[in-house]
């Protein structure tokens, strides 16, 4: 049981390229083909925007402009491509993704599609095993953010939020944020080749995360099954944030990957009044494996 196929979105900013190293580690452990994907815009979405009381040829240079703008973007996206593979000897470009089933190590393949990002992403994401994605910067690069959301509620896959930085290892120790739901359920049966690879493996819980369904000592007799052996650890909120007392418990542990479910509660709800997700989303220094 492996992660094959991994999918990247690349954005172009520095948030992206950490994205594109902590993939490339990703690909490395697991010996994986890594598809990195930039989403032009397409101009025409910009007509049905601009609204009433615009000309045709405002309308027109609109799009105009737009063209442009993405068309630069997406060659400072490529520039950063190319420089990152030439950079790292070790990597194999395939033209065609499909081509890489016949080549031994890790691959790589870029590939740039014109549409709505979190449509694109959402969708291709469906045919990987991962998508990796920039940590999300709301004041550098939102559709960062909207590409993590999009592959987290319409790809039926898990995505690995990448760091700020990428991190020195990756997958050697993980925690696993545990409070019975559906949610966190699926980031375990996501994480269980990471956690048959890991080193150690800490199960994390609080009575203030927990919610209606199986308690830590549940979780840890189910990967017992797996042949995988974890201690769990309850820990404490910090100034009565959750998701800072999560943080800072995975951070005692020394933890290279955390697993996690997302917006057990909604989204909206989570945006408007705060949550863990979002909190881990804001602040994590490691890379987080998340399901919905």
């Amino acid at each position: 049981m492996a992660y094959r196929r991994l999918l990247l979105p690349l954005t172009g900013t520095a948030a992206g390229e950490a994205a594109l190293a902590t993939a490339l580690d990703v690909a490395r452990v697991w010996s994986a083909h890594l598809h990195c994907l930039h989403v032009r815009v397409d101009a025409r979405d910009v007509a049905p925007l601009a609204g009433e009381g615009l000309s045709g040829a405002m309308i027109e240079e609109m799009m105009a402009a737009t063209e442009r703008e993405s068309g630069e973007r997406a060659g400072r996206v490529r520039q950063l491509f190319d420089r990152f593979a030439t950079t790292h000897g070790d990597l194999t470009l395939a033209s065609d993704p499909n081509t890489a089933l016949k080549v031994p190590g890790v691959t790589v393949s870029f590939e740039t599609l014109a549409g709505r990002e979190e449509d694109v992403v959402a969708q291709q994401s469906r045919l990987f095993d991962m998508a990796v994605v920039p940590h999300p910067e709301a004041g550098e690069d939102v559709s960062s953010s909207d590409a993590l959301h999009a592959v987290l509620f319409d790809s039926g896959r898990p995505v690995l939020i990448a760091p700020r930085e990428a991190p020195a290892t990756i997958g050697t120790r993980v925690a696993v944020a545990w409070n019975g739901s559906a949610e966190s359920a699926a980031a375990v049966a996501a994480a269980l080749p990471w956690l048959h690879r890991a080193q150690a493996v800490r199960i994390l819980c609080s009575d203030d995360y927990q919610r209606r369904g199986p308690g830590a000592e549940g979780i840890r007799a189910y990967l017992r099954w797996h042949g995988i052996e974890a201690e769990v650890v309850p820990f404490k909120p910090t100034t009565r944030e959750v998701g800072a007392g999560l943080l800072g418990a995975a951070r005692d542990f020394g933890a290279d990957l955390m697993c996690q479910g997302a917006y057990s509660h909604s989204r909206l709800r989570q945006l408007i009044l705060g949550g863990v997700t979002r909190h881990v989303l804001e602040n994590a220094d490691l890379p987080v494996l998340m399901c919905r």
